[in-house]
């Protein structure tokens, strides 16, 4: 087998491998949503009434996409308004020993692709570990 053959084969060996990896992730995203965010937010992300905000179709995911990674860790407290509707419940913060960096952003990043969710650019670990705690 040639050199240039070799090489081309381990690249697309390596490359399969990385897009099963993500695929576990995206996948992961979804399990990890369902075992801690779905009580609240629905297994389809539609919200609880007027008690808890929904996710699918969320003008708030867009609009706070930046906060969404300190949100998930610090929790939230207060009035917001989600699609128009104002919601004034208490979401838990999540820490490090609940939820992982790495698992708070394959949440973020199941719940801005799915119900009809497109969000623009994915969240990071980086976007993530910046918040602390």
């Amino acid at each position: 087998m040639s050199w240039i053959r070799s090489r081309w084969l381990f690249f697309t060996g390596i490359g399969a491998a990385l897009s099963g990896c993500f695929t576990s992730q995206e996948r992961g995203g979804q399990a990890l949503y369902e075992q801690h965010c779905a009580n609240c937010h629905g297994r389809d992300g539609e919200g609880l009434g007027t008690l808890m905000p929904p996710l699918a179709g969320a003008d708030y995911l867009l609009t706070h996409r930046a906060a969404l990674p300190c949100l998930v860790r610090r929790g939230q407290r207060g009035p917001i308004t989600v699609n128009g509707q104002p919601y004034d419940g208490v979401m838990p913060a999540f820490s490090r020993q609940q939820l992982t960096d790495a698992d708070v952003a394959n949440i973020l990043n199941y719940v801005q692709r799915a119900w009809g969710n497109a969000a623009p650019e994915a969240v990071t670990v980086t976007d993530v570990t910046a918040c602390g705690e």
